[in-house]
């Protein structure tokens, strides 16, 4: 331990993105080994690690200074023009004071929102105007001082130099000397040491840390080349030379400069100047402008009394002691205005037909937000518990997530903002991270090690939360054997355990938006994602600051939902909404018990049809559960709970008083709800301090556990009875602690889930009584997802609802409803924009139905181009004029260009279009179309293809599909990721055979000159990539064309980072297929007296795998004939049967 004092001023941690390799956490502990008391934190450009460092350090007891190395533009920050001059320059900010701290923030945002031109960059104008209260050095070798002294003109370094100094003041700015074994820095030193003695601006030592230690300097090389995509490899890649970028002891850093000593020494001066403190859990939340003037608190009552007025007809004690007992915690809590501010804009929702969905998360346990009508569950009928959202025991801010209609999402985001003004409202950052599979492939690319031995490491972590490259060495044996054998393994592991869990990429939160009482500048940092301004600190940490953080999700099946009402209004004449739905309609469950299923909410996936038709759920409470359930972990209970629900007599429960809380769940602990009912019926918890008790059986840990069991069991003095106390016996009481641990690890929120089963009983409603405006809906949301669409339009055929192709007089932006059955989007033909749709809907709606292909295109007159108009033929589109689309294929160019023509002519005449004929508005105009056939069905599906992305009509499939189902294990839908991004029905690795036809192929030679392919093999649903390696290419080539209907057996090929692929072990061309679905069948006539030796050498010559069945006619006997004897079919194999027996001796069915 050294007494040297010295403080590192210049550290770059893994906030500097793909630039530093310091992680928080380990590089304070470092800092407190090395026996410094300070750090700074000053990360390329950005605070985004600035509240994580902060507490890390003071949690070691090392003193955090908060900064930032900014780029400071040449010229101003606005000039975004490129240009030589046009550049930046690096700049330290040390933060001495809050105020310095704040002005800080400001500076950092600023560079983003104003002054982002490749990097975020301030200028000389802002730095004056927020200065105060900030400590600058000169930086690195990137800096205006040492950039213009290596650039030999010392003059214009020390001008700079004076202006900084005179922006932050005498003693606040200092020249920064560097020393990592680099030339230039030598040349930089000795003219700063020169500038200091001749301006008396103060010198300062620093070392520009990007990692921890000296051995880290590998790992740091390889973070380098993932940033800039480059390999070890390459000798012209970005590098930080000669490996002393590390975090250096004080001895080390004395060693360095024994020349300046002044220098060490004001390290330690400028750490002792600089002291910043954070407040955080103090909540800072936006004030609600109540009208009128009246009381926050007296309003919000006003409007839950009025509501609950609405909510129920029969208003009970009960509800009043409830009610008041909720508004009470939440003024008790602070949390007023927060109920106001989101009643506010959920009202402003729904007053503007923007669908908001019933409930998210615990909130649905609030009585006051089913009054407020935030919730659409009520909590009552759902047995839902208010301190499972709001604990007046365990103060942290209410956790309000809404579901918004997808399409209409942002319109409630623009009146917040328009609300409370657009300073004060953001969204929010979110941080991608190297996790255990990405961190070995991307250090695997930097190392330059073949794809395929990557891939394999990388797929031996096993697919689960929160593994770690550690824990899957523990865990696979293989991977550790392969760690422990193979010296490059070995490398590849150990440098990506070094990177493992660093940043690698800012993005925009998909929901987070923080609203503030004062602009939100004033608390955080600003950043920009793709032009949308985010704070710079996640969501857990604007928590912690007691900034207001709300979840606005967008929820597809909300636009469905909403879609569907929208179409059955129209269509049926009606004024329906979702709030007509009876939620006990036998229907529904009907339904969902068949499996089918496609297109209902959280109810979609293979494993969640089967658990429902094993289920055959009944009511509302069996979907709840299901929803809960159909988790990994709790799984394991599905057939207990499905046990349950048939077998209801059978049902035991360790004591009486549980039969209440567990009846509706047959017996089973589901929900974390009936955890805290458990307690407090029967040991006498709060439920505030039965929530406490849940969040600890989450968190699975041992200590607290174990003090819990006795407190549940024995009691506490004054506060908990203890169920022994209220007369259960130990033994029983322990049994029933081990089975709500047993399952409360898993237990699930059932507020959560009943607002999901809510949603999943609406779209089960619709689908039921309004299938065909349904699916219509359900086609338009998905849209831009050919696969998707395909997988729809199997279950449109499953229920019998034919699908159109687009029409001109018909169609819409969207899939419609057209006489019970379903006209496909205009909007989904490719180059026709949504301004041509438009206008063609309005001129459809304005003048009527188009007559002719010539009327379309008068009336569509400058808004159409030949490419569009040829789409919308092959399309379909035009279908419904009476033509065949080969006939309009080959006018359409001419009466395009006859009218453009006649639109030049007129434009010369200075006429009308029409006014050559002035009754011509009023003729309707045929067109002449040539006498040719129409396109062959291969063709008219082919155009579909490429015009649409699928196929409308039918199907180069449809012939074959039938026998292709018997041979195959799996189709191209068990290879989509589902809604968390993972493929669930197929695992790397697994055995699969799957058909279709080869829609595209192509070949390459391997480095050792062998020919292999890859085709893209197409079934109904959509495509597949088959990789086939140079011996099976060999061995089946010939059955490689495109447009062959085929059979491929091989490996699932599954990677985060590549779309799935199958490796091909086997080829069966459909040919053969259809041979081994006939049968041989041969008659032996009495009349020839043969027997089967006189067609063996016949059959054994044509050895295949087609059964042979026959028939002895003199002894009245059939027989089938031994797999020795099967045949191929062939027209000699049939002709030499038929010359021995007769024609009519054989048949081939």
């Amino acid at each position: 331990m050294s007494n040297i004092g010295f403080t590192h001023l210049h550290v770059h941690t893994e906030y500097s993105l793909l630039d530093g390799s310091s992680k928080i956490k380990e590089l304070v502990k470092e800092v407190k080994e090395l026996g410094m008391d300070s750090i700074a934190i000053t990360d390329h450009g950005v605070m985004y690690g600035a509240i994580d460092f902060y507490k890390e350090a003071k949690k070691v007891g090392i003193k955090p200074i908060m900064g930032c190395e900014v780029y400071v533009a040449s010229g101003s920050r606005f000039d975004k023009t490129y240009t030589k001059e046009n550049t930046y320059y690096h700049l330290v900010l040390l933060a001495e004071n809050n105020e310095g701290y704040k002005n800080l923030i400001k500076l950092v945002s600023y560079s983003f929102t104003e002054g982002f031109y490749y990097k975020p960059r301030i200028d000389i104008e802002l730095l004056k105007k927020y200065s105060k209260g900030i400590i600058g050095l000169s930086a690195c070798m990137g800096g205006a001082v040492a950039r213009n002294i290596l650039n030999n003109n010392y003059n214009k370094a020390k001008e700079v130099a004076l202006m900084y100094n005179e922006i932050f003041g005498q003693n606040n700015f200092f020249l920064e000397l560097q020393d990592h074994g680099i030339e230039n820095q030598t040349i930089v030193n000795q003219n700063l040491i020169k500038m200091s003695k001749e301006t008396g601006i103060p010198l300062v030592c620093t070392n520009d840390i990007h990692y921890i230690k000296a051995e880290d300097a590998e790992p740091h090389d390889i973070l380098l080349c993932i940033q800039t995509g480059k390999t070890i490899e390459d000798e012209n890649r970005m590098r930080y030379l000669g490996g002393q970028y590390y975090l250096k002891s004080p001895e080390e850093m004395f060693q360095l400069f024994p020349y300046a000593p002044e220098a060490l020494e004001n390290t330690q001066k400028i750490a002792n100047r600089c002291n910043v403190d954070f407040e955080f859990n103090k909540y800072k939340l936006p004030v609600f402008n109540v009208p009128d003037n009246k009381d926050a608190f007296d309003y919000l009552k006003e409007l839950c009394e009025n509501g609950l007025k609405k909510r129920y007809t029969n208003i009970t004690d009960d509800l009043i002691k409830r009610l008041d007992y909720e508004l009470n915690t939440i003024k008790q809590m602070g949390f007023v205005d927060y109920f106001l501010i989101v009643w506010d804009f959920i009202k402003y929702a729904k007053d503007n037909n923007i669908m908001v969905g019933p409930g998210r998360g615990s909130a649905a346990g609030s009585l006051a937000s089913y009054c407020l009508q935030i919730t659409d569950i009520d909590p009552i009928e759902y047995n839902l518990i208010f301190e499972r959202f709001l604990n007046p025991e365990r103060i942290s801010m209410p956790d309000i997530d809404i579901d918004f209609c997808y399409e209409k999402r942002q319109d409630v985001i623009n009146y917040v903002i328009e609300k409370y003004g657009a300073d004060h409202v953001s969204q929010i950052i979110t941080f991608g991270t190297m996790a255990a599979r990405n961190a070995i492939r991307d250090v695997g690319r930097a190392l330059n090690i073949p794809y395929s031995d990557v891939d394999r490491i990388a797929k031996m972590i096993p697919m689960e939360l929160k593994i770690t490259i550690s824990k899957a060495l523990k865990q696979n044996t293989e991977l550790l054997k392969e760690y422990n054998s193979n010296p490059q393994i070995k490398h590849l592991i150990d440098m990506s355990l070094k990177l493992e869990g660093l940043p690698r990429h800012s993005s925009t939160h998909a929901a987070g938006v923080v609203i503030c009482d004062k602009p939100v500048m004033d608390y955080v940092p600003l950043n920009t994602n793709d032009g949308v301004v985010t704070t710079q600190f996640p969501m857990t940490t604007l928590e912690e600051l007691g900034l207001l953080k709300m979840d606005f999700l967008g929820l597809r099946t909300l636009t469905v939902i909403q879609d569907t009402f929208n179409e059955i209004n129209r269509i049926h004449n009606l004024n329906i909404s979702e709030k007509d739905i009876d939620y006990k309609d036998p229907k529904i469950y009907e339904l969902i018990s068949t499996g089918n299923t496609d297109g209902i909410f959280q109810l979609e996936s293979r494993g969640m049809k089967q658990f429902m038709k094993e289920l055959k759920p009944e009511s509302i409470e069996d979907i709840i559960a299901g929803v809960s359930l159909y988790r990994p972990g709790p799984m394991d209970f599905i057939p207990k709970y499905v046990k349950g629900k048939n077998t209801k007599s059978e049902i035991k429960y360790t004591h009486p008083l549980l039969k209440p809380i567990l009846k509706t769940t047959y017996g089973c602990i589901v929900y974390q709800e009936q955890v805290m009912q458990i307690v407090q019926e029967l040991a006498g918890y709060t439920l505030g301090r039965s929530d406490l008790l849940r969040r600890a059986m989450g968190k699975k840990k041992t200590e607290e556990m174990e003090l819990e069991r006795k407190n549940f069991i024995y009691g506490i003095e004054g506060e908990v009875d203890g169920c022994i106390k209220r007369g259960i016996s130990e033994k029983v009481a322990t049994q029933i602690f081990n089975e709500m641990q047993d399952f409360a690890k898993y237990a699930f929120n059932k507020s959560h889930a009943a607002a999901y089963a809510v949603i999943a009983c609406q779209t089960a409603w619709l689908k039921a009584y309004y299938p065909v405006e349904f699916m219509s809906a359900l086609l338009t949301s998905v849209s831009d997802n050919a696969t998707k669409i395909s997988e729809y339009i199997e279950d449109i055929k499953r229920m019998n609802i034919e699908l159109l192709p687009p029409d001109i007089n018909e169609g819409f932006d969207r899939f419609s409803v057209s006489n019970g059955k379903i006209r496909f989007s205009l909007s989904a033909i490719k180059n026709v924009g949504k301004y041509l749709i438009k206008n063609l809907v309005k001129e459809r709606e304005k003048n009527g139905k188009f007559y002719s292909l010539k009327d379309f295109l008068k009336r569509l007159d400058g808004e159409l181009n030949s490419r569009a108009i040829e789409c919308l033929i092959k399309a379909g589109a035009f279908d419904s004029l009476g033509g065949k689309r080969s006939q309009y294929l080959a006018i359409y160019k001419k009466y395009y260009d006859s009218i453009n023509q006649l639109k030049k002519t007129t434009m010369i005449g200075q006429l009308d279009l029409f006014s050559a004929n002035t009754n011509s508005q009023n003729i309707v105009e045929q067109d002449t179309l040539p006498n040719i056939p129409e396109l062959s069905k291969k063709e008219l599906l082919a155009f579909e293809k490429e015009i649409l992305g699928i196929y409308v009509s039918g199907h180069p499939l449809e012939e074959y599909n039938f026998a292709l189902k018997k041979f195959i294990s799996n189709s191209t839908l068990d290879f989509i990721e589902n809604e968390h991004n993972e493929i669930e029905n197929i695992k790397d690795g697994q055995k699969v055979t799957v058909g279709g036809l080869i829609s595209n192929l192509s070949t390459k030679f391997t480095k050792n000159n062998k020919q292999m392919a890859f085709l893209t093999l197409e079934d109904l649903f959509g495509t597949i990539e088959i990789i086939i390696f140079p011996d099976i290419f060999n061995k089946y080539s010939d059955y490689l064309k495109e447009d062959d209907v085929i059979v491929v057996e091989g490996k699932a090929s599954i990677s985060e980072d590549q779309k799935p692929k199958i490796i091909c072990f086997n080829i069966k061309p459909y040919k053969f297929l259809e041979d081994i679905n006939k049968t041989v069948w041969i008659k032996l006539p009495k009349n020839l007296n043969f027997t089967i030796k006189d067609i063996e050498k016949t059959l054994l010559e044509n050895h295949g795998n087609t059964p042979v069945i026959v028939y002895d006619e003199a002894r009245k006997v059939k027989f089938n004939l031994n797999s020795t004897h099967w045949v191929t079919i062939s027209k000699n194999l049939i002709l030499d049967l038929e010359n021995i027996l007769g024609i009519s001796c054989i048949v081939v069915k």
